[in-house]
C-alpha cells in the first residue's frame, strides 16, 4: 500500500493527504483487451479466467473530477457482463468514448478497470471542483453524465453521452483508487461501514428510480408490488422501498434459503418460483399463461388482489408473466435482463387492459441523493451479504455469475478488514447492528471474509 493510501485509511487530515504524493500506478481489478475473444465457442464463460488483479497506470485528473481512495466496492451484474465480454467487449465502449478527445482519450486503454460501486475518501480534486473537499467520505454513483448536454439538465439519464462508470468508462471502483466526476458523489452514510456503504449506490438508486421516482412507477401507500429476484441486489432494495412507502411487497425467489432471507427483510408475501413451475429459461406462450395464472392465484390468495406494479430486472424468463399478471391499468417497470434481453409477451394483455411498460436505467444524482437520505435516516438498510478481498474478485464475480449469492457481494479494496469507516457510532447503535445487516450471515460457507458489524477504527 502506498503512502497516500495509508494516510487515507488512517484518517489523515486534508493537509496531511495533500502532502502525500499520488502514486504513478495502483492496484486494480481489470480486464485486458487481448482476452476479449477468449470465450468464443466456450459454453461456460467462467469470469475467474478473465478477471485480473495487478498494477495499472494512474490517470491524469480532469478539472471536474476527484480521485477517490477506494475502501470498498461491490460486484454488480455488469461486472459479470464485462468479464464475459458480453453482450460485447467493453473495450468497444472505451474506444467510442476515447474518440471524443481531450480527457476522454484517457479511457481508451488496453486495460479496463471495472466496478460501478465504491465508497472511500477523496484524496485529490480537480481545479474546477467547488462543493467537495479532500478528506470527504463519499459513495459513488454509477451514472456518468455530460453536464454540457441540454438533456442532462432535464434528467441526467437522458443525455446521449450518459454512461455507466466502470462499465462504459475506465477507472472504476474495484481498485485501490478510482477517478470519478464529482457529479457522481454523495456523502457516505455516517453510521455505515465502508463495505456496507459500497453496497448501496447502483442497485439502491436504480430501484428507487424504478419504483419511487416520478420517472418510474410512482408507488403509493397500499400498492401491491411483485418483485422478481427479491433477494438479489436490486430486489432487496425494492422490497425495502415498497415497505418504507407503505406498499405490500410480494417477493419471488428460487430457494428456501433465499425465502428465509426475504422474510428477514420483512417481505409480506414470499413465493418460491419453483411452486409456479418457473425455471431459468424463457417459457413458451402457453407456459407463460399457465404460470401467470398460478402466480396470480397465489397473490390473490395472499393479499386479495392483483399487483399494481411488477418490478422486473430478470428479463426473458419472467417478462411475459409480468405483463400477464399485473392488474388492469398496472405498470411493469423493467431494467437489466439477466436471463436475456429478448422479451416476449402477449400484447393483448397489455393493450386491452391498458397496462404500461416503463423502461428504467440507473438513476440521476437527485434520485441517488433521495435514496441516500433514506439510508442516512435509518429507513433503508444495506443489502450486503458476503465480502471478499480484492485479490479474490474472480471468486466474488463467479458467485454472482452463478446466482449463488443473495443481496450484494462486497469487495474490500484498501480496507484491510470489515467493520471500518463508521463515524457516527451513536446512530449505528440506535438503529441496531442486527437491523443494519438483514442479509448478512457470518456462517455462510461462501464468505471468505465474514460480514462483521464493528464500529470505526
Amino acid at each position: 500500500m502506498d503512502a497516500l493510501a495509508e494516510a487515507a485509511l488512517a484518517g489523515a487530515s486534508p493537509d496531511e493527504l495533500v502532502r502525500e504524493n499520488v502514486p504513478d500506478e495502483y492496484l486494480a481489478a481489470y480486464l485486458h483487451e487481448e482476452d476479449a475473444r477468449m470465450f468464443d465457442g466456450v459454453p461456460d464463460k467462467d469470469v475467474r479466467r478473465s478477471l485480473r488483479v495487478g498494477m495499472v497506470p494512474m490517470p491524469e485528473l480532469a478539472p471536474d473530477e476527484a480521485l477517490i481512495a477506494v475502501m470498498a466496492s461491490s460486484v454488480n451484474y455488469n461486472t459479470v457482463w464485462s468479464a464475459m465480454f458480453e453482450p460485447l467487449p467493453t473495450f468497444d465502449f472505451l474506444r467510442r468514448f476515447g474518440r471524443q478527445g481531450g480527457f476522454a482519450a484517457r479511457h481508451d486503454l488496453p486495460t479496463h478497470v471495472i466496478g460501478s460501486d465504491g465508497a472511500g475518501v477523496i484524496v485529490r480534486v480537480g481545479s474546477g471542483v467547488r462543493h467537495w473537499r479532500i478528506g470527504d467520505h463519499v459513495v459513488v454513483s454509477p451514472s456518468y453524465v455530460d453536464d454540457q448536454e441540454p438533456a442532462t439538465h432535464a434528467d441526467g439519464m437522458l443525455g446521449a453521452e450518459q454512461r455507466v462508470w466502470g462499465f462504459e468508462t475506465n477507472f472504476g471502483g474495484l481498485a485501490h483508487y478510482a477517478v470519478v466526476r464529482v457529479s457522481q458523489l454523495v456523502p457516505k452514510p455516517t453510521h455505515l461501514t465502508w463495505e456496507e456503504a459500497a453496497s448501496l449506490s447502483l442497485c439502491g438508486s436504480t430501484a428507487y428510480r424504478m419504483l419511487v421516482s416520478d420517472r418510474g412507477a410512482r408507488i403509493k401507500q397500499g400498492d401491491v408490488v411483485l418483485i422478481w429476484g427479491a433477494t438479489g441486489g436490486l430486489g432487496a432494495y425494492a422490497v425495502q422501498l415498497v415497505k418504507a412507502g407503505g406498499g405490500i411487497p410480494v417477493g419471488v425467489v428460487s430457494s428456501e434459503e433465499k425465502a428465509q432471507a426475504l422474510r428477514r427483510l420483512g417481505c409480506d408475501v414470499v413465493i418460491n418460483r419453483n411452486d409456479i413451475g418457473l425455471g431459468g429459461h424463457a417459457p413458451s406462450p402457453d407456459e407463460t399463461i399457465a404460470m401467470g395464472k398460478r402466480l396470480g392465484s397465489r397473490i390473490r390468495a395472499e393479499v386479495g388482489e392483483d399487483p399494481h406494479v411488477v418490478f422486473d430486472y430478470v428479463g426473458a424468463a419472467t417478462f411475459g408473466i409480468s405483463v400477464f399478471v399485473v392488474r388492469k391499468g398496472g405498470v411493469v417497470v423493467t431494467c437489466g435482463s439477466s436471463t436475456g434481453y429478448q422479451h416476449q409477451y402477449d400484447n393483448r394483455y397489455l393493450w386491452m387492459n391498458l397496462k404500461r411498460i416503463i423502461g428504467s436505467h440507473a438513476a440521476n444524482l437527485q434520485e441517488l441523493r433521495e435514496f441516500n437520505r433514506l439510508v442516512q435516516l435509518g429507513r433503508l438498510m444495506p443489502a450486503l451479504s458476503t465480502v471478499y478481498p480484492l485479490d479474490e474478485i474472480g471468486e466474488a464475480a463467479r458467485l454472482v455469475q452463478n446466482n449463488q449469492h443473495i443481496g450484494k457481494v462486497g469487495v474490500l479494496c484498501l480496507a484491510p478488514h470489515t467493520g471500518l469507516g463508521v463515524t457516527d457510532p451513536a446512530s449505528r447503535a440506535r438503529i441496531g447492528a442486527d437491523r443494519l445487516n438483514p442479509l448478512g450471515d457470518s456462517d455462510r460457507s461462501t464468505s471468505p471474509v465474514p460480514v462483521l458489524t464493528g464500529s470505526a477504527r
